[in-house]
């Protein structure tokens, strides 16, 4: 077993050919132990090196939501009433701390997740000052 720190992505290639040959390798093992090693280690590098974003809220509540095999009807009485959940589906109403609590409870959606800002779609960035607006005047006949 030769293991070292993943400092490169030459190191870190070499450590996913080695977990390749590794994979199948009996529980209990010295190849099973430098699996274990190994997986850590990229995972720390993965990690330090190719972060995720989190999604966003509502991204967060449809995929809880598509998981589960359900619709946004079942929101009905978690956030609200029937244009509550559809305010916030739709990013016009940001979540409050008791529909966080309550999402968070019933569908298990982490609550680091949920109180993040709602990211800005193409017609919130259209309304940000300093953007020209177009308005159209309507004017009375004479």
């Amino acid at each position: 077993m030769d293991i070292k720190p993943i400092r490169t992505e030459a190191d870190y290639d070499r450590a996913l050919r080695r977990v390749e040959k590794l994979w199948d390798s009996p529980k209990g093992s010295a190849q099973s132990d430098e699996l274990d090693i190994l997986a850590t280690l990229i995972e720390a590098y993965e990690r330090q090196h190719y972060p995720i974003d989190l999604p966003s809220p509502i991204e967060a509540i449809k995929f809880r939501l598509e998981q589960q095999g359900t619709d946004t009807r079942v929101l009905i009485g978690v956030i609200g009433q029937r244009t509550r959940v559809y305010e916030v589906m739709q990013g016009k109403r940001p979540l409050s701390l008791n529909m966080i609590r309550n999402l968070h409870q019933k569908f298990g959606i982490p609550a680091e997740v949920l109180i993040r800002p709602a990211r800005q779609g193409r017609r919130a960035a259209r309304h940000l000052p300093g953007t020209k607006i177009g308005r159209t005047r309507i004017r009375k006949s004479a």
